[in-house]
């Protein structure tokens, strides 16, 4: 009987209709695949039947979750070759469901099934989050859902983002920077951007999602800005608070636990929406720039950084991702960025700029998965191996996303113009190379 490794090689590949690019390490020992390539080693049977009940992305961030599968060899180009089959395996190729039809992938399946173990479907790993589809996007499925991400601990958040402590896209202003100071000259573009750097006295910002109040503390300590940053998240506004306090600067910035549809205290000079808007979810996404858009005053600036997908054939306007959604970002939703230009400006916004850092943000995540695998062992006691592998396997993936066009990036810059329509905006606001 030919042994488990070549056994799970030409299922793969009879399902996929295409040679297997990666190696597979069975839990008997045996290998199969092209020689020098990553291995897919799969540690258990467990593993074997958590693809089987659950075919496709589900079953594999399960199984990787749960440590029933691993990569050995280089990371990146293992995830780019598995995306390649799983994920992005392009028009025209038949769906997994459609294969499962075949009569050859039924009898292989049977045979897998013989081979994996008692027919009894593995709990779920406990990190995974229990789905609720109704409901989205209210206030308190919200903050469930950005529990779930960011009150895993602020020292497991250390180790990835490193000091600077700002969980977005940096701005390299050279390949050669250190994380810290692209991060900082982010937070300084941002506040170019919003026109907080002419310091005029009384300057009021709005932060949405302030996350552990990087930006909030460069505006105020550089610009001498008067802050307001929500978020809700306990455990990002007790760490933000502190470092409020020990920058002395108390009497600029106010951290909140607070909603941004509950914010009543406008109007604001500006307002910054960094790595937040997409929680926001498409129901809510007009609410969303309509809420803001009445924050500002006339002539106030919006700078909107949010993650887009590409365009799909027949589309839709809001996208989920299985493993994503199950491990990552909760009820996260993304959408081209036309679709965010349109619903600004149906907001009341003028959209005056948009700028892709798409780039950036693959440096970015490379920096820290580096940072997260350096300390590793540190990590997983902080939160679980399991919660560890999906911030490795997501921020990973992610990277190589970014990189191939998958998914984009981009700062849009609006304003509340004021009655006679002016801006405020200057005439040239870029400088190109």
């Amino acid at each position: 009987m030919p042994d488990a490794a070549s056994r799970l090689q030409s299922f793969a590949e009879e399902l996929l209709q295409v040679p297997l690019p990666v190696r597979i390490r069975a839990w008997d020992g045996s290998e199969a695949g092209p020689p020098g390539a990553p291995a897919l080693v799969v540690r258990n049977r467990r593993a074997l039947r958590r693809l089987l009940w659950k075919p496709g992305e589900l079953g594999l961030a399960r199984a990787w979750v749960a440590g029933d599968l691993d990569i050995e060899g280089d990371f990146y180009a293992a995830l780019d070759l598995v995306s390649g089959l799983v994920w992005n395996r392009g028009e025209g190729a038949r769906s997994l469901s459609e294969a499962l039809r075949e009569p050859e992938v039924r009898t292989a399946v049977r045979g897998l099934l013989k081979m994996a173990g008692p027919p009894v479907p593995p709990s779920p790993p406990r990190e995974e989050v229990l789905r609720r589809r109704r409901g989205l996007h209210t206030k308190r499925t919200d903050k469930r859902a950005v529990s779930h991400h960011y009150d895993v601990g602020n020292d497991f958040y250390e180790i990835v983002l490193g000091p600077s402590m700002v969980y977005s896209c940096a701005y390299w202003e050279s390949s050669g920077a250190t994380l810290e100071n692209a991060q900082r000259d982010k937070l300084e573009l941002v506040c170019r951007k919003l026109g907080l750097t002419s310091g005029r006295p009384g300057v009021r910002l709005l932060d949405v999602g302030c996350g552990w109040g990087s930006l909030a503390v460069h505006a105020a300590r550089e610009h001498g800005v008067h802050v307001v940053g929500v978020t809700l998240s306990q455990e990002q506004a007790t760490y933000a608070r502190k470092r409020v306090a020990d920058q002395g600067l108390t009497d600029r910035v106010e951290i909140r636990v607070q909603d941004y549809r509950d914010v009543t205290d406008g109007p604001f000079d500006a307002v910054s929406s960094v790595g937040m808007a997409e929680h926001v979810g498409g129901e809510q996404y007009l609410t969303y720039a309509r809420d803001l858009y009445a924050l500002l005053k006339p002539g106030g600036r919006l700078l909107n950084h949010q993650i887009a997908r590409r365009p799909h054939v027949d589309e839709t306007a809001y996208s989920l991702n299985g493993f994503i959604d199950a491990y990552v970002f909760p009820d996260g939703e993304l959408a081209p960025v036309g679709t965010t230009v349109t619903q600004l400006e149906r907001a009341g916004f003028e959209v005056r700029d948009v700028e892709s850092i798409r780039e950036h943000y693959a440096l970015t995540l490379r920096q820290w998965v580096t940072n997260l695998e350096a300390d590793w062992a540190r990590a997983q006691q902080l939160t679980s191996p399991g919660r560890a592998r999906v911030w490795r396997l997501y921020m990973a993936a992610s990277a190589l996303a970014f990189e191939q066009n998958r998914i984009g990036v981009n700062q849009v810059l609006a304003v509340r113009t004021s009655g006679s329509g002016a801006s405020g905006v200057p005439l040239r606001t870029r400088t190109w190379n």
